[in-house]
């Protein structure tokens, strides 16, 4: 008798050949000039196309959507050539990627933003982060609230990066609507302060979400877009006073787009697995991804009881690019250099050993 987790999958269009997902993990390795993924993200991705599906590192939407020193984009026809490496060489190995479109809104530094410009957000509050710069860790900026008109310029940047995924060879894109980014930052009333159309009710504040649902879907059909939402994490400096009440209507009306997959982190990133996640996962009718401090053990219980369709896995991908396999075995796991995770070179990326080799 097999295990749910290492058998094969339809999450919407995308078939995968197992339920474990490489989760996306910001690593600081792109060229910070032109936000390009060079032959070391080929590699990296190429070790780790055992998983099921990879879900690339966060990506920029446009250069105002950048927040940290080093991170990718996705809306330059350079940008699609050097990802589109990335892509045939996992395709090669037989694995299935997705791009994680991603807008930091305030969650960014004036040093990383065009002409020095101040962040945009939902609101004029700070967030009272740090961020990563070429001076290392500090404060982010005070952002200022998008207009109206902006809003839509904003959306449709989403809708280009969509088409360069398209143009780039990925098998589908996961749009980032967590971790208090941008689109969080409209979603959550601890970050949404407005009093226009894009203010106040939850209906009001998921505006700006379906908006840019709307848009890339408009480019790629329902079953290959997947969402990410963190109902109940406080990820950089974000808060929502009921996030049952306001998700709820968000994950009902996300049901009936038909989409590939919700990525949901159960409960605070990186943290503790609080909140009532596993209500809200009872509202959704389609593909389930659980993430948030899974091990084999919490894996195999969760996605043999049915409470998960898949299981993204982060930073046991750093050490382990064939975790896929370790977890099937059972075998032990390779223990990360955490001094090596965001920046550098090969040195902590592409130089971790396989079972065959360690």
């Amino acid at each position: 008798m097999t295990e749910p987790l290492f058998d094969p999958f339809s999450a919407g269009d995308i078939e995968v050949a197992n339920r474990v997902v490489m989760a996306p993990l910001t690593r600081n390795r792109a060229d910070d000039r032109t936000g390009e993924v060079g032959d070391l993200h080929v590699e990296y991705y190429r070790q780790r196309a055992g998983a099921g599906l990879i879900v690339t590192e966060a990506s920029q939407i446009s250069p105002q959507g950048k927040g940290y020193i080093a991170t990718p984009g996705i809306h330059s026809d350079a940008q699609v050539a050097a990802w589109r490496k990335v892509t045939d060489a996992v395709h090669a190995e037989g694995g299935k990627i997705v791009i994680q479109l991603w807008h930091v809104g305030r969650i960014s530094h004036v040093d990383l933003q065009p002409g020095g410009a101040a962040p945009v957000s939902s609101t004029a509050q700070p967030a009272g982060v740090k961020t990563f710069t070429s001076e290392g860790f500090v404060e982010t900026s005070t952002p200022r609230a998008l207009t109206e008109a902006e809003i839509a310029d904003v959306v449709a940047d989403y809708a280009h990066a969509a088409r360069s995924a398209k143009e780039a060879g990925f098998d589908g894109i996961e749009v980032h609507a967590a971790n208090g980014y941008l689109i969080e930052q409209f979603l959550k009333d601890g970050a949404n302060d407005r009093s226009d159309s894009y203010g106040g009710s939850v209906e009001n504040r998921a505006r700006f979400l379906f908006e840019v649902m709307d848009a890339v879907l408009g480019v790629w059909e329902p079953g290959r877009v997947g969402i990410r939402l963190s109902p109940f994490s406080p990820a950089n400096g974000i808060s929502d006073s009921d996030p049952v009440a306001t998700y709820t209507p968000i994950i009902e009306r996300l049901n009936g787009m038909g989409l590939s997959y919700l990525h949901m982190v159960e409960g605070e990133t990186g943290g503790a697995r609080t909140g009532a996640f596993d209500d809200l996962r009872k509202l959704w009718t389609g593909a389930y991804m659980g993430n948030n401090g899974y091990d084999r053990d919490l894996a195999l219980e969760r996605a043999g009881s049915g409470a998960v369709d898949l299981v993204a896995f982060g930073r046991p991908f750093i050490a382990n690019p064939d975790l896929a396999e370790r977890l099937r075995r059972d075998a032990p796991l390779n223990e990360g250099d955490k001094s090596t995770w965001y920046g550098g070179g090969a040195e902590g990326y592409t130089d971790y050993p396989v079972l065959e080799n360690a």
